[in-house]
């Protein structure tokens, strides 16, 4: 039996264990992670004692609550200790009969018996870095030389969120106006004070020129943001600090890149040759929301 929970009614320790015992683990379904990313505004649907899980992050518009994974959380579903196609359809009537969706993302794991729209992301899984290495394409191999003089003028290092604080707010994009931005920075703030996060930065002549903010946990890393200074692109700096961040954890954590929507982005990532990994959405317009609004009037 399928049941939802809300946020004080779930056994977070029963939790725990269903999504690190599961076959699709991720770390953004993880309670810390939705914690700061959803601002505790989410809760759960649940087979049977814990069996199975489905975290549902939401916001309200108007008095009414609407399904939204939050900025930087890409991927959520169904975690279960076997993907089954059965049990995954369950969940998913259950969701969209009691719901209203905006914006749902499962993970690269669940499947389903009838088709949803699909999304891109890449991944390298644990292996040797030398194995790694080699799979690189040949331009990023190239990127990846750097000229003698900047390697005697710069250096790789592991910064603060606080001295990597005002480089990041110059340079994130994708944030539609100052308050969206905001929501990025704080973001970053409470992961880098739960140690969580880490900002890898490339600095050329006493200069930040590149910089990575990294999500770590015990099994993996997601690459959550990357952030450069628009004269020094030249230099691959990029390249140059994601590589050393794969060569430090590769062998023993999966590197997920958090896919992207930009055809150049896109294409950066799979010069570091990753696997692809679609995953599923559940995408509804404000048209259709407002149309669901009317007709079934799924208030929760």
């Amino acid at each position: 039996m399928i049941r939802r929970l809300k946020y004080h009614e779930i056994d977070f320790e029963k939790y725990r264990l269903c999504l690190e015992n599961s076959e699709q683990r991720k770390y953004s379904a993880t309670r810390i992670f939705l914690d700061v990313t959803a601002r505790k505004n989410w809760e759960i649907l649940v087979f049977n004692d814990y069996e199975a899980v489905m975290p549902i992050p939401f916001i309200r518009k108007l008095g009414v609550k609407l399904v939204v994974n939050p900025k930087l959380c890409q991927q959520l579903g169904v975690f279960s200790e076997k993907d089954d196609i059965e049990l995954n359809d369950s969940f998913l009537d259950f969701f969209e009969k009691k719901y209203n969706v905006w914006y749902y993302a499962f993970n690269d794991t669940n499947t389903f018996s009838k088709p949803l729209k699909k999304r891109n992301n890449f991944l390298i899984l644990p292996q040797a870095y030398e194995i790694v290495r080699q799979k690189y394409s040949p331009k990023r191999k190239r990127k990846l030389r750097l000229d003698e003089d900047v390697l005697m003028t710069s250096e790789v290092k592991n910064i603060t969120m606080e001295e990597a604080y005002p480089f990041i707010s110059k340079n994130l994009i994708g944030a539609k106006h100052e308050g969206d931005k905001q929501v990025y920075l704080d973001i970053f703030n409470d992961f880098s004070n739960s140690g969580k996060l880490k900002i890898t930065a490339f600095v050329y002549k006493n200069e930040i020129i590149n910089a990575i903010a990294v999500y770590y946990d015990e099994k993996s890393l997601a690459l959550l943001g990357t952030f450069n200074e628009k004269d020094f692109v030249k230099l691959s700096g990029s390249s140059v600090i994601i590589d050393r961040v794969i060569k430090e954890n590769i062998e023993d954590r999966i590197f997920d890149f958090e896919g992207s929507e930009i055809p150049s982005i896109e294409e950066f990532f799979r010069g570091f040759r990753p696997e692809l990994r679609p995953y599923s959405v559940v995408w509804n317009s404000k048209k259709e929301i407002a149309a669901g609004l009317l007709n079934i009037r799924k208030y929760l």
